[in-house]
């Protein structure tokens, strides 16, 4: 069955707390970050986009395995932060890794899901045999009005997964998806940054896509949570992916690996699978792993993965872990993130 190969992410070493960036514009600052469980998010650099977060994240894939990129046939960039309106960030990621030109590069993008719709495309694309392996990458980078809420929690990771069916270190051994016309989060094409419906991001849409594909892949494989090691699921803040693991009947133990929110932030498309990642690299072989991705607009993607004996040998070689990038941080102030935001929008 279709797995993953190996995998990498990307973390920018800047960091800033929550109640500096509500200290800035005025804001009640006491228990910001106990209350969003949010207590530090990564900040890229005035040079880092989502396709240098993604090239960062697929060499971390690559390179310490001696992986030939070479021998990739089809690339899917997830992201909602693309730096091209028209231009697509696969191609690009593509030529700066040297990947063949007989080659399948898509753009995707459905707010926080898009990785993980990349993960179902490809694997079905690699089920065809049409091509050996795939990459699926998740990344994006924060977008956020200055002064709104969302600029506490958002952002900035990416993930790659190098997918194939040989010499997997986890299987993919099923999927389901959950999607409505929910406008919860939305950007208009030329507005610079997203709006949000407030309270309502979170029990008609985070909660309902979220409960909706995770009971359904349930149902459907007669398997419940106790029958899994670990869950990873999409990460806005710290509260709502305790509180979707509760209703569905997981355990903090289960969930506490990936949920690096309040480390990093949300990342968007780059955030469950960040967990994801964050979870092999602790995991042991022949345990399930539970995942469900979430989009604003909306919709939500499950998987079960099993880890294989394979893992192990990656985990030993793998220097560039989720943990060892949340620890190499540099606190920035709120001024030199605003003067990013500046260069970058050129507002």
């Amino acid at each position: 069955m279709t797995g993953i190969i190996a995998y990498g992410i990307y973390i920018p070493k800047y960091r800033i707390k929550p109640s500096q960036i509500a200290h800035a514009w005025g804001k009640e600052v006491t228990d910001i970050e106990k209350s969003l469980g949010v207590f530090e998010k990564a900040v890229a650099s005035v040079d880092e986009d989502a396709v240098t977060l993604a090239v960062e994240a697929t060499l971390n894939a690559a390179i310490p395995f001696n992986f030939d990129l070479s021998k990739i046939g089809a690339v899917a960039v997830g992201s909602e932060s693309h730096p091209y309106a028209v231009k697509p960030s696969s191609s690009t990621i593509a030529g700066l890794l040297g990947l063949p030109e007989d080659l399948l590069a898509v753009d995707l993008e459905f707010a926080c899901k898009a990785g993980t719709a990349g993960i179902q495309l490809l694997s079905g694309l690699a089920e065809t045999k049409k091509v050996k392996y795939c990459l699926a990458i998740g990344s994006d980078v924060a977008q956020s009005k200055p002064s709104d809420v969302l600029e506490y929690t958002a952002g900035c990771a990416a993930a790659s997964f190098i997918l194939g069916k040989q010499d997997t270190i986890a299987n993919i051994l099923d999927f389901s998806s959950f999607s409505s016309d929910t406008p919860d989060f939305w950007r208009r094409d030329s507005e610079k940054f997203p709006s949000h419906g407030g309270r309502f991001t979170g029990e008609p849409s985070y909660f309902t896509h979220v409960l909706g594909a995770s009971n359904s892949l349930l149902e459907k494989t007669k398997l419940k949570p106790q029958d899994f090691a670990y869950a990873v699921f999409h990460m806005p803040n710290g509260k709502f992916p305790k509180e979707a693991a509760r209703r569905l009947g997981f355990i903090e133990a289960q969930i506490k690996p990936g949920l690096v929110v309040s480390q990093i932030g949300n990342p968007y498309s780059a955030s469950s699978m960040v967990g994801l990642a964050a979870t092999l690299d602790i995991a042991k072989p022949k345990q399930k792993i539970f995942m469900c991705s979430y989009g604003s607009g909306a919709g939500a993607d499950a998987f079960i993965i099993e880890t294989t004996s394979l893992l192990t040998k990656f985990q030993k070689k793998n220097t560039k872990t989720v943990q060892s990038q949340i620890e190499n941080k540099q606190m920035i102030d709120y001024s030199l993130m605003a003067r990013n935001i500046i260069s970058k929008y050129r507002i």
